[in-house]
């Protein structure tokens, strides 16, 4: 049965005539498609072939053509380059001179800090000032300051090392004696305190400032065990004592000053270390040389070791100490990673991690002194008589935790921590939850604890372990890199120049050598928006006012970048401000594609003051030989660097620029003043929206 069943589906799957005849014309059929498939695939190919050899012989005619011109455009661009340069050159000059005989002719007494002699007797005569009362002190300071600010100035532009280091000497020795004139005012009110107790804490405090300084002082007369701390209201400062401190003769100060002093000494300190630990490297690595070439030369004499000019095995970092001599050189001694030089003290390595790295993180608000006293002896009142009791040691610091204690119990032995907290200042802005730093030689960020922050009243508070000054600090870098960004002419040597941060958005008008910053977030920016100033003052003041914007040689460690050639960068800043008066400028998504050789932005011409039309831009490829305009738009789906088939080659921006703009706004960038055209370069580069973008 199932060998019949086989011989019956065998038959019932034989074809008929018509189904033979039906697939041979299917695959007649197919056939035909195939070779038709394979004909248009190669007429397409042939078509390609033939476009790409035509865009070959396109880009060779545009190439050549681009180099038989290619010297006339550099030297013109290098023309107009040397031209702006010069004229800014003097300019900067005459300005420079006009200021020194503006300050000659002033004759209010105030030194000239850049005259060594003049500058350490202005000192010399301040120091031994018997002046202490705290106004006029506090205006004898602010005088001081302005000579810092000066002093400071004059260190950004020295080249000279001996000016160099004249100048940080006479800036020291002013902060230094700034501080101590605040600690003579402080040590004059609280030889007071008894005379000007509150009646209802039966203690003294009080409040004195003025625009750069504000003091708070609490001297403790009553000695209530159970005092806790204070609040000084007006000013949003408080404090909290353990209770050994509440029973002892000692005075709290909070001395808030608006300025930075500690901050350039971190920085100093920081450079000689890095100086000193670069010198030990090179000795080492040249002593090393040196005795390894001895061993093979002297080999068979063992007493040609010399103890003394030998350098010892470096294993004895790991824990063991070892000292280096070099002849002739300074002697190094390492332990656990120190390194000890001439007024050089690294921090050991364990420790180094808690030390802030003053690039990564910018103080912000000023310096908060935090201190405690010995207060000093009251007079005392006798028959219409003052009895005062005179020291020489002059106003004590209180050393808690380590100073000794008489309480008679075991709260002897401990040591709570001391609390503050502070308002953030009102003429600041912190775009993140701010930080805390104390200051231990330099800022440290550990040993602060139960910090709180109460964003809504804009408060923070703490807890240290002992009396030290402490900053508040932001991330430097914090609104970088930038979501994009614009510079848009405003008419005839006028623009403006608009970043949208990371976390804030800002627009700088630029007008002459002048800016003005504005912004829709206007707290803590009160004191410099809608301010006209100069580009490296706005710079300062935006950088202290928590809303940096600039970068340095060491930002791309800290952000994110595009990873830019910095030459073809730098032309393409030197271009865009030269035709910044009629040509707008634009971030490009595609920027961030084109490869670390070349740039990408979005450029059109612009005449009036309005708004960019969005259909108005065009993409510009920019490298080291040429410039071009681009096919794609930004809404592409990929990039591609296939020029315009309109466009042409050039070996500049500006020649490539000029190729689509009107006779207008040629005329209008030739009629560029140097100013504007060095005010607007300077800016880019101090911002380099094409890297951290």
């Amino acid at each position: 049965m199932p060998l019949k069943n086989s011989k019956s589906s065998k038959k019932g799957r034989k074809l008929t005539k018509a189904q033979k005849a039906k697939l041979q014309q299917e695959e007649e059929e197919r056939r035909l498609r195939e070779e038709e498939e394979a004909r248009l695939q190669a007429e397409r190919e042939e078509q390609e072939r033939l476009e790409r050899e035509r865009k070959e012989k396109e880009v060779e005619r545009l190439e050549l053509k681009d180099q038989q011109r290619r010297e006339d455009e550099l030297n013109e661009l290098r023309h107009l380059l040397e031209q702006n340069h010069t004229a800014v050159t003097k300019w900067k000059t005459d300005a420079m001179e006009t200021a020194k005989w503006e300050r000659y002719m002033r004759c209010d007494g105030a030194p000239d800090p850049t005259v060594q002699q003049d500058i350490n007797t202005y000192i010399s005569l301040w120091r031994d000032d018997p002046e202490v009362n705290i106004t006029a002190v506090l205006k004898q300071c602010n005088l001081a300051l302005q000579l810092v600010d000066e002093l400071e100035g004059q260190l950004k532009d020295v080249t000279d090392p001996q000016e160099n280091q004249k100048y940080q000497e006479a800036l020291i020795n002013l902060q230094e004696l700034i501080h101590s004139k605040h600690r003579l005012t402080t040590e004059d009110i609280l030889k007071r305190a008894s005379s000007n107790i509150d009646t209802e804490t039966g203690n003294m405090q009080t409040v004195i400032r003025d625009e750069k300084v504000t003091v708070c002082l609490w001297a403790n007369i009553k000695k209530n065990p159970r005092f806790k701390g204070l609040n000084f209201e007006e000013v949003g400062f408080g404090f909290e004592i353990p209770k050994q401190l509440a029973v002892s003769d000692v005075a709290v100060r909070i001395l808030h000053t608006h300025y930075d002093h500690l901050s350039m000494l971190a920085r100093m300190t920081h450079l000689r270390i890095q100086t000193a630990s670069r010198r030990f490297n090179k000795d080492l690595a040249e002593q090393v040389e040196t005795k390894e070439n001895r061993e093979v030369e002297e080999d068979s004499d063992p007493q040609s070791q010399r103890v003394e000019e030998e350098v010892q095995s470096i294993q004895g970092l790991e824990g063991r100490k070892v000292r280096i001599k070099v002849p002739g050189k300074v002697s190094y001694n390492l332990s656990e990673g120190d390194l000890i030089c001439p007024s050089v003290q690294l921090p050991l390595m364990n420790q180094a991690v808690h030390v802030v790295d003053l690039m990564q993180f910018t103080p912000l608000g000023g310096v908060f002194y935090y201190d405690v006293f010995h207060l000093p002896p009251q007079a005392l009142h006798v028959n219409g008589w003052e009895i005062r009791q005179f020291l020489d040691t002059g106003l004590q610091m209180f050393h808690y935790p380590t100073e000794k204690f008489d309480l008679g119990s075991s709260d002897a032995l401990i040591f709570p921590p001391i609390g503050a907290s502070v308002m953030l200042p009102d003429y600041v802005v912190f775009l993140e939850t701010p930080q805390v730093a104390r200051w231990d030689a330099q800022w440290r960020m550990d040993g602060i604890t139960d910090v709180s922050y109460d964003e809504a009243q804009a408060k923070i508070s703490f807890k240290m372990d002992s009396f030290q000054a402490f900053v508040l600090m932001q991330k430097t870098y914090a609104n970088l890199p930038f979501r994009s960004w614009e510079l848009r002419p405003l008419g005839q040597d006028a623009a403006i120049f608009t970043i949208s941060g990371a976390l804030i958005d800002l627009s700088i008008t630029i007008q002459d050598n002048q800016c003005l910053l504005q912004s829709e977030r206007d707290q803590g920016l009160s004191r410099i928006m809608g301010k006209w100033m100069s580009i490296s003052a706005l710079q300062k003041a935006m950088i202290n006012a928590g809303v940096n914007i600039f970068v340095n040689e060491y930002t791309d460690k800290y952000v994110s970048t595009c990873g830019k050639d910095p030459l073809t960068e730098h032309a393409a800043y030197e271009q865009m401000a030269l035709f910044a008066s009629a040509c707008a400028f634009s971030w490009s998504k595609w920027n961030s594609k084109c490869g670390a050789e070349h740039l990408v932005m979005q450029v059109c011409e612009h005449l009036d003051s309005a708004p960019v039309p969005e259909d108005s831009w065009s993409l510009y490829l920019l490298g080291a030989q040429r410039s071009q305009k681009l096919e794609i738009t930004e809404e592409s789906e990929d990039f591609s660097p296939d020029h315009h088939p309109s466009s042409e080659f050039h070996s500049t921006f500006i020649h490539m620029l000029q190729d689509s703009m009107s006779p207008g706004g040629v005329a209008r960038t030739r009629e560029s003043h140097h100013l504007f055209v060095d005010t607007v370069q300077s800016l880019l580069c101090a911002t380099r929206p094409l890297m951290y973008s």
